[in-house]
Formats: structure tokens, C-alpha cells, sequence
């Protein structure tokens, strides 16, 4: 509803309800949701109020001037040689991807410095799964989970991304990170400098990158792409278990935008 919305022409009837963030429009009718009273409020429908109140925090506000996007300060371009992605072929064989994705968890099975990263995400029941599987030799697996609701897929997969990524160069003596997913596109956003959607998780991981590749000159990352399709071991187990989850709300609120506005609920765990 929010994507919706939002591509409406700038003079559908559907902008008189919703507020504008832009300042010029603020107020200039009387029907914007800020200007109802509670009853008013509570007697429209729950959907307008929710893309009221998330349609700005799906599109938040990023800085032009931040850090990561200065001239010569560009990750791209002071460690253009530490990242690379290795995709899939179009028209070649799935059985030859398998052997790559084999022959590349053989290689980095011996060494303790290689980081593996299996991730996926999904949306389920209106909430986002992002989940990660790190994988590292003779040390025991380490699994993410996270739930949100009302993000876009893209979202979910770049939030997957950034906490498999998070959590590997937490991690001391690791020289070299392998990210498995199938959702490539969404790894390609993080060195996306165009103005996007997800700038604020791409400056997320772009920052967690630029400590981990400065630490040491060797220091690199590789994203792996490999289709669900493949029922390949490691990404197949991350899209298993997610599967297998069916998240529900627990909140006792009718609709989500409630639970999402109120600061008080960011305790909610410890009810």
C-alpha cells in the first residue's frame, strides 16, 4: 500500500489524506491525517493510517553529506581490489555452480581466517525474516535471526547481509569473508552511490567494511551468488529454517502502525 501510494500523481485524491514530507504541502488541507481529531482518527481506515505513518520511514531521510558518500573518501574506490562477486553464468549448467560453490567450501574448510556466510530472508504472515548462518573452521556455528514488520523484501535481504557482515568482522583473525546468497541484486545495493531506497543499511555495511578492510591490506570480501533452486547444502539449510518459521503478532494492537509508533514498546520483551 505504501509503494502504492506513493507512486500516485502528485494530485490524487489519496494526497489529501496523507501527509506530505516535503514541507510545501504540510497543511495545505485540512483532511491531512496530523489535523484529525482522535475520533476522526480512530473511525477511518486502519490501512490509510498505516501508510500515513510508514510511508516515511519506508523512504528515510539520508544525508547527501554523509561520510561514506566525500570524494576520494569513496570505499570504491580506496578498496575497489577487496571486494568482488562471483555470479552465476547464464546458460551454464546448475550442476557446474555446485561444483564451484563445493570446491570453494573446500578450499576455505581448512583455513580458520575464512569467514562463511549463509543468509536469507522472507516475508511471511506481513513480517520480514532476516536470517544468517557464520560458519567458521573448528569453531561452532552461529546463527542470526531477526523480525520486523512492514519492511519491503529488498529490505530484509540487505538487513540479512548486514548483520551476517556485522557479525564476521566482529570476529578477530578473519582475513577474508564469503557471502552466500541469492539475492545478489541486493548486494550490489551496498556499493550503489545513485540515491536508492536502502542508502542508510548500504552506509551501515559500507562502515562496518572500511574498519575490517583497513585492519589489515589482505583483508577482503566475496558475495557468492547461488539460487535456491541450486539445493545447495549450506544456503539450502538458511532457506529450510526460514521457511519453517510462521511468525505471527503477538502485540495486543489491531493494527501494527500502533505498536510501531510507541516508544514504550521497544520494551515489550520485558512485559
Amino acid at each position: 500500500m505504501q509503494l502504492q501510494a506513493l507512486s500516485f500523481s502528485s494530485n490524487h485524491i489519496i494526497h489529501t489524506l496523507i501527509d506530505s514530507s516535503f514541507g510545501s504541502l504540510h497543511n495545505c488541507y485540512p483532511s491531512f491525517l496530523s489535523n484529525f481529531t482522535d475520533y476522526q482518527r480512530n473511525n477511518i481506515k486502519d490501512h490509510l493510517v498505516d501508510t500515513n505513518n510508514r510511508s516515511h520511514r519506508l523512504f528515510p531521510t539520508f544525508s547527501p553529506t554523509h561520510p561514506e558518500l566525500s570524494p576520494g573518501f569513496q570505499i570504491m574506490n580506496i578498496f575497489s581490489d577487496r571486494f568482488s562477486f562471483n555470479l552465476c553464468i547464464k546458460g551454464k549448467s546448475d550442476k557446474l555452480r555446485i561444483y564451484q560453490l563445493d570446491s570453494m567450501i573446500i578450499e576455505a574448510s581448512s583455513l580458520q581466517s575464512i569467514s562463511i556466510v549463509a543468509l536469507d530472508a522472507s516475508i511471511k504472515n506481513n513480517i520480514a525474516t532476516s536470517i544468517s548462518h557464520m560458519h567458521i573452521s573448528n569453531q561452532p556455528l552461529i546463527k542470526t535471526l531477526h523480525h520486523t514488520t512492514f519492511i519491503t523484501s529488498t529490505e530484509a535481504e540487505m538487513f540479512a547481509i548486514r548483520c551476517g557482515i556485522n557479525q564476521a568482522t566482529s570476529k578477530t583473525n578473519i582475513s577474508k569473508i564469503i557471502v552466500i546468497t541469492d539475492s545478489i541484486h541486493a548486494a550490489k545495493r551496498i556499493f550503489d552511490l545513485s540515491s536508492h531506497l536502502f542508502q542508510n543499511q548500504s552506509m551501515a555495511i559500507l562502515g562496518d567494511l572500511r574498519h575490517f578492510f583497513s585492519k589489515d591490506l589482505n583483508n577482503s570480501i566475496e558475495f557468492w551468488e547461488c539460487s535456491s533452486r541450486f539445493d545447495w547444502h549450506l544456503h539450502k539449510t538458511v532457506n529450510v529454517e526460514i521457511k519453517a518459521l510462521n511468525p505471527t503478532l503477538v502485540y495486543p494492537c489491531k493494527t501494527s502502525w500502533y505498536y510501531s509508533k510507541k516508544l514504550e514498546c521497544d520494551n515489550i520483551s520485558n512485559i
